[in-house]
C-alpha cells in the first residue's frame, strides 16, 4: 500500500505542476465594454466583467485591475500598465467582454468611443489582439488571454470600405500562439458569433465562473466542462474553442487544497478511501489503474472502476470532438478559401472592368483632345487666311485712295496753272493794246522808263522769265528775268536797263523761252506743274524720280526736300495782306501780295540744277 500512495503522491505532484505557484504571483486584467457611442449599447459585457474580475479575486489572485466601458487610450494605457505586472508573475490572465472585429485575418478590441466610418479606421481606432498577448507574454508559467467579443459586431455592417478585395469576417478569426504555454479562449468558434444570452450574463461567462476556479483542474479540461456547458445552454448554436498548447503537465488556475494529513487508520477502509480520494484528485487513467492494481476488489474498487469508465468516455468525446473541431476547421478552412477564391475572382473581374473603362475613357479623351486641336488649327489657318485678305483689301483700297487723291492734286494743279496762264496771256494782250495806244510816233514822246519796264516786265513773264507782277519796278528780280532770257534767247541785252529793243526782242519770241521750274515733287507738263505720282512701294528721291523704298533712314538732303515743302505749304495756307510796298510773291501756284512786315529776299537763288528761281518771303 505504501507503494502506491508514493505513486499517487507522484501523480498529484505532477497534476498540481503549480503547486509552489500557490504562493507565487498571479495578476489579471478584466475589461467589459457596453456604452459604445456610434452603435446600441451591449447589455452584458459590463455584468460579465464584473462577474468574472470577483471570480478572480475569490481564486486568490494577487492582482485584479477591472476596467469598463474604456476608450481606446484607457485600454491602451491598461495594457501597457498591466505588462509593466505581469514581468514579475507565475500567471497573467486578460479577459475582454465587448465588441471585436477581424479584417484581413487579424483580430481587434473595439473600445467604446470607436466610430469605424472606414475600414482603414480600424488600425487607428482600435486595439490589436497582439497588443493583449504583448502584455501577457512576460508571464513565466501561463499566459492566458480569454476574449467574449464573438457578438454579431455592427460596425461591419455600417463601415465603408476602401478597397473591395479586403475582408471583414464574420466574428473572429483563427489565432495560433507564437509563444510557450499560451491559451487563447473565443467565446465562439472562429467564424461564428456567441450569443449574450437571456440572463444578467452570457453562458460563456456563467460558465467561466462556474468551472476555471475549481482547485486543481486543469485548464484544457476546465476549458472543455466550458464548452459543454455552453453547448448546452445554447441547443448547440455556440461553441467556444481554445487556441494554443501547454506541456504535459495540468496546469490549474487554482491550484488544488493540499491533502490534510493522515491520522491515525481506524480500519483498512480508512485508507482505501484516502487512496480513492488521491486518485480522484489526479482524475486520470493511470491513477485509476494504479488503484484498481491495489485495489482490485471491494466497494471502491467498484467506484474506480466507474471512474475509469467516465475517463475513458471523458477520452472518447475529447477525441471525437477533436476529430470534430479537426473536420470543422477543415470546412471552415476550404469554405473561406472557396470565398476568397471568389472574392478575388470578383475582385479581378471588378478590376479588369474598373482598367477596360478607363481606357476607353482615355482613348476618349485624347480623340477629343485631337479633335480640338485640329479645330483650332483650323479656326487659326481661317483667321490667318481672314487677315490677310483683309490687309490686302486695305492696301487696295489706300493705293485707290492715294492714286485718286493724287489724280485730284495733279487735275487741280493743271487747271490752276491752265487758269493762270489764261491770265497771263490776258494781262500781255492787254498791256500789248496799251502798248499800241502809247506806241511813240512821229508826233507822240517816247515812253517813260516806268512804263518801258512794265512792258518788258509783262514780256518776260510771257515767255516764263519773270515770275512777279509787271508793276514798272525795275529791279534786282526783273533784271535776273532780263538775264535768263538774254541766256536761253540767245541775246545780250543790259539787264540793268529796260530798253525797247530788248522789249521788241522778247515780243518776238512767240512761246516760252526760259524753261519752267517746278517744286520737288512736281514735274513740268507744258506751261504747267504737274505733282508726280509713284506707283505702290517707289517713292521720289533728291533727283525728282521714282526709286523703290528702302530699309534705310532718309537721308539729310530728302528731310531738307520735305521741309522746304512744308514752309511752302505754310506759306501758301497763310491769309494774304497786302504789303505796304505793294510787292507780289509769284511762284507755280500762282501769285499773291507779300504779306505785311514781310520783304523779298534780296540776290539770286537757284535750285535743282543751278537754275534761278523765284525770291522768297522773309518776314522779321
Amino acid at each position: 500500500m505504501g507503494a502506491f500512495r508514493i505513486f499517487v503522491f507522484w501523480l498529484v505532484a505532477i497534476c498540481l505542476g503549480c503547486g509552489s505557484a500557490h504562493a507565487e504571483k498571479r495578476v489579471a486584467l478584466v475589461i467589459g465594454n457596453s456604452a459604445y457611442k456610434s452603435v446600441p449599447k451591449l447589455t452584458n459585457p459590463v455584468n460579465d466583467a464584473t462577474l468574472v474580475g470577483g471570480m478572480f479575486k475569490k481564486a486568490g489572485f494577487d492582482a485584479v485591475d477591472v476596467r469598463l466601458d474604456v476608450s481606446a487610450a484607457d485600454m491602451r494605457r491598461a495594457l501597457r500598465e498591466f505588462a509593466g505586472r505581469t514581468r514579475d508573475a507565475e500567471v497573467a490572465v486578460i479577459y475582454y467582454a465587448g465588441h471585436g472585429i477581424e479584417l484581413d485575418g487579424a483580430n481587434y478590441l473595439i473600445p467604446t468611443d470607436a466610430m469605424l466610418e472606414t475600414d482603414g479606421d480600424v488600425l487607428d481606432e482600435t486595439v490589436a489582439l497582439d497588443r493583449a498577448l504583448f502584455a501577457v507574454e512576460p508571464a513565466k508559467q501561463l499566459r492566458l488571454v480569454i476574449l467574449d467579443a464573438c457578438r454579431d459586431n455592427p460596425f461591419a455592417k455600417t463601415m465603408k470600405r476602401t478597397v473591395a478585395a479586403r475582408a471583414i469576417g464574420r466574428g473572429l478569426a483563427k489565432v495560433e500562439p507564437t509563444s510557450p504555454n499560451t491559451m487563447i479562449a473565443f467565446a465562439a468558434k472562429a467564424g461564428s458569433t456567441a450569443s449574450d444570452g437571456d440572463s444578467k450574463n452570457s453562458p460563456f461567462a456563467a460558465a467561466l465562473v462556474d468551472r476555471l476556479p475549481t482547485p486543481g483542474l486543469d485548464l484544457r479540461k476546465a476549458f472543455g466542462f466550458v464548452r459543454d456547458d455552453v453547448l448546452k445552454n445554447t441547443g448547440y448554436k455556440q461553441e467556444p474553442y481554445v487556441y494554443g498548447s501547454l506541456g504535459g503537465d495540468d496546469v490549474p488556475l487554482v491550484p488544488a487544497r493540499p491533502a490534510a494529513a493522515p491520522g491515525p487508520q481506524a480500519n483498512p477502509q480508512d485508507s482505501v478511501r484516502r487512496d480513492y480520494e488521491l486518485a480522484l484528485q489526479a482524475g486520470n487513467r493511470d491513477a485509476w489503474e494504479a488503484f484498481l492494481q491495489a485495489y482490485p476488489d471491494g466497494f471502491y474498487a467498484g467506484l474506480a472502476r466507474a471512474q475509469l469508465k467516465n475517463v475513458a468516455a471523458e477520452e472518447a468525446r475529447t477525441a471525437a470532438a477533436e476529430k470534430a473541431r479537426q473536420a470543422e476547421e477543415a470546412k471552415a478552412r476550404l469554405a473561406a478559401e472557396r470565398a476568397n477564391k471568389a472574392e478575388q475572382e470578383k475582385a479581378a473581374a471588378a478590376k479588369a472592368a474598373e482598367d477596360a473603362r478607363l481606357a476607353a475613357e482615355k482613348a476618349k479623351q485624347a480623340e477629343a483632345a485631337k479633335a480640338a486641336a485640329a479645330e483650332q488649327r483650323r479656326r487659326e489657318a481661317e483667321a490667318a487666311a481672314a487677315k490677310v485678305l483683309a490687309d490686302k483689301q486695305a492696301a487696295e483700297k489706300a493705293l485707290a485712295e492715294k492714286l485718286a487723291s493724287d489724280k485730284a492734286a495733279a487735275e487741280l494743279a493743271a487747271k490752276q496753272a491752265a487758269e493762270k496762264q489764261a491770265a497771263e496771256k490776258q494781262q500781255i494782250a492787254d498791256t500789248a493794246q496799251k502798248v499800241a495806244a502809247v506806241a511813240p510816233t512821229s508826233s507822240q514822246p517816247s515812253l517813260s522808263p516806268q512804263e518801258a519796264a512794265k512792258l518788258v516786265q509783262s514780256e518776260l513773264r510771257r515767255v516764263g522769265c519773270l515770275a512777279l507782277p509787271a508793276d514798272g519796278d525795275w529791279n534786282t528780280s526783273s533784271q535776273r528775268s532780263l538775264t535768263l532770257f538774254n541766256k536761253y534767247a540767245g541775246t545780250k541785252f543790259d539787264a540793268k536797263l529796260a530798253s525797247l529793243d530788248a522789249l521788241d526782242a522778247i515780243k518776238a519770241k512767240q512761246g516760252r523761252v526760259c524753261p519752267l521750274v517746278c517744286d520737288h515733287g512736281f514735274k513740268a507738263d507744258g506751261d504747267a506743274c504737274v505733282k508726280i505720282t509713284c506707283r505702290a512701294g517707289y517713292r521720289i528721291n533728291d533727283d525728282n524720280e521714282c526709286e523703290k523704298v528702302q530699309d534705310k533712314k532718309p537721308v539729310a538732303t530728302r528731310e531738307d526736300a520735305n521741309k522746304r515743302d512744308a514752309e511752302r505749304k505754310q506759306i501758301e495756307a497763310a491769309p494774304a495782306k497786302p504789303s505796304a510796298s505793294g510787292q507780289m510773291i509769284c511762284n507755280n501756284a500762282g501769285c499773291r501780295p507779300v504779306k505785311s512786315g514781310c520783304r523779298l529776299s534780296s540776290g539770286p537763288r537757284y535750285g535743282h540744277g543751278g537754275m534761278a528761281v523765284p525770291e522768297i518771303e522773309v518776314c522779321n
